[in-house]
């Protein structure tokens, strides 16, 4: 799977900094959240080498969560150039991710 997991802040910097950047802030606990997982692993596969898809767990990084004001999960982030471009809170299909990823990417 072409997925990150992102375990700390330095790592989540600097994955988002360059190019465009899918994050899934997500919980073990959260069904909705496992829902969603395997689009999100998916998308890693579709946009590998175009795109980075990444994931991190709002139990494990509760000062990135917080930082970007993340209160309901999953919550979806697009980030260009280390800026959110779009939020999407709640699950979603992956029809809409691919739309606004590839209209990002192109």
């Amino acid at each position: 799977m072409a997925d990150i997991k992102l375990s700390t802040r330095t790592e989540f910097d600097s994955t988002i900094e360059k190019g465009v950047t899918l994050v899934d802030f997500n919980a073990d606990w959260c069904g909705p959240c496992r829902a969603q997982d395997p689009i999100i692993s998916e998308l890693g596969d579709v946009y590998e080498g175009r795109a980075r898809v990444a994931k991190v767990n709002i139990d494990e990084n509760r000062d990135v969560a917080l930082t970007l004001g993340i209160h309901s999960i999953p919550t979806i982030i697009i980030f260009k150039e280390g800026k959110e471009i779009n939020r999407f809170v709640g699950l979603q299909n992956a029809k809409t991710l691919n739309k606004v990823l590839s209209e990002i990417i192109d």
